[in-house]
Order: C-alpha cells, then structure tokens, then sequence
C-alpha cells in the first residue's frame, strides 16, 4: 500500500521504544511524522503542525489520552483530524469509554505496524470522503434570502423539493458530526428527539449533546428545530396546504405549539409570514 509524502501523523506515547519503533516504521512506509513523549507536548505538536492523523497513548502521566482528545476537539483548528487511541487495555468498558469520547478508533498493544497501518488507511480515507462530501455541499448549496434581508432571486427551474431548497445551508459542515445531521434529515420530519438520534448513533443523550454543543455552539435539540422551520418556510412559501397541515408534515402533534415556536425564530405567525414571503416570491418569479 502506497501513502502520499504528505500524510503527516503525530504519534504521542511516553514510551520511547515504543514511540520510535511506530515513528519508524510509519516514516519507512512514506509517512511524514512527528512524535510526543507526552501529553501536553502533543497538543502542542497537533496545534502547531497541524497533523492528518493523531495516535495516542491513553494512560500517560500528568495528562492522559482522554484529555488530550478533550482538548484537540474543543480548538476548531485540531477538532476534526481523526484520532486512534493506542493502550494496553482491551476491556469493553475502556472501548467504550474511548469511542464514546470521540475518538476514530482503538487499537490495543501490542499492534503489528500492519494493523497500525489499516487503521490508519481506514480513517484518513473516511476523511478524504467527508471532505469530498464538504465541497460537494457547498458548490451545490443554492441562492436563497440572507440573514441581512438581502434577496437572491432561486428560478423556478431551481425549485424541485423540500430538501434542494431547504437543506442544504442548515447544517454546519462538520464531518465528525455528518451521522448526527444526516439521521436529523431524513426523520426531522417524524417528531424525533434527542433520545431518538442519541439510539441511531450510539451515544448516551448527555454525551452527544455536549459534542455537538462543543463543535456547534447549538444542542441537538436545536438542529433538529432549524431543520423543521427550514422546511416550514418552504412549504409556507411554495405549497398551499393550511398551517394544520404542514405542522403535521413536519413532526408537530400540536399545530399552536408549531405555531409559537415559528413566531419565536421569524417574529411572525405562520400565516403572517406566508403572505410576506409569497408576494416577495411572486416579484422575483416574473424576474424569470
């Protein structure tokens, strides 16, 4: 397997045999990379070089590999780069514990230089795919009306359904975060909760609001409410279905509770905001 020169990886482990026969051997098969004896010196290896991939020793003295992660994911410039957790322990408890806190993946020592490789493999391609998927959404992402009111006419050729209108700009692009958000997508519309997207991707409802709350500055919670008033303005503004109708479209039981919520994010009641927005739809159609 051929890696590309530029595939730099940060190993941080107290142990100097250990540390420099990876280094070595990751070195020999094309790797750029770096090593850390110890905790704060790989954060502030990560911070400065900016590494593709970081492994890591979890029981290290003075700050160990879990609060090494902690601090890699709360700077937005390390938050995202894939990160293995290396350790001598094997207990289900302690994979779930690394896993659950945000680490790619977990090998146990002793690992063979093959296994080290695979992993590696497996996640900076993961990676490259998200970033793919990144770009993607963002040339495709279409015109719309900005937060300032500033108006960009959408043809009406453009206007195919709910999600191309719609979606595309709501979520952060956070490609840690994409199996939370697509889960958000594809049932927004069926009254799910925290507790619902917590079970899809496999984490308790306290811990995945703190990730994504850490990496968003918004609960999920909050998401999946921006997703459903994206979806309210589109149909308010493209279908003429009564607000009763919608409001159940989009997961809502009650349509008063919809209703309060909308005028909480758009200072307006459904119906108000409809009649604004279609008189302003209808001026830039004929622009077409």
């Amino acid at each position: 397997m051929v890696y590309e020169s530029s595939n730099k990886i940060l190993v941080i482990e107290d142990d100097n045999i250990t540390r420099d026969l990876y280094l070595k051997g990751l070195k020999a098969k094309g790797f750029d990379t770096i090593g850390a004896e110890n905790g704060q010196a790989g954060i502030q290896q990560a911070q400065e070089y900016i590494p593709d991939l970081v492994i890591c020793d979890i029981t290290m003295p003075d700050m160990d590999g879990y609060s090494v992660l902690n601090t890699l994911r709360q700077d937005p410039v390390t938050a995202i780069i894939p990160f293995i957790f290396l350790t001598g322990s094997s207990s289900k408890a302690d994979v779930r514990k690394a896993m659950e806190s945000g680490a790619d993946d977990y090998l146990t020592k002793p690992s063979t230089l093959d296994e080290l490789l695979r992993a590696i493999a497996t996640r900076l391609q993961k990676q490259a795919t998200m970033q793919n998927w990144c770009t993607m959404k963002s040339e495709k992402a279409p015109k719309s009306v900005f937060a300032d009111n500033t108006t960009v006419a959408i043809a009406p050729e453009e206007i195919s359904d709910e999600a191309t209108v719609s979606s595309k700009s709501i979520f952060p692009c956070v490609p840690q975060l994409k199996e939370v958000f697509d889960f958000i997508e594809a049932h927004y519309h069926q009254g799910i909760t925290l507790c619902d997207v917590a079970v899809a991707v496999g984490y308790s409802p306290a811990y995945l609001t703190n990730r994504v709350a850490r990496q968003t500055g918004e609960t999920v919670n909050c998401w999946i409410v921006k997703r459903r008033m994206a979806g309210a303005r589109f149909l308010l503004q493209n279908d003429n279905q009564t607000v009763e109708k919608i409001a159940k479209a989009l997961g809502y039981q009650d349509v008063s509770h919809f209703s309060r919520q909308f005028r909480q994010h758009h200072g307006l009641p459904p119906q108000a905001w409809r009649k604004q927005h279609q008189l302003v739809s209808q001026k830039q159609v004929k622009l077409w």
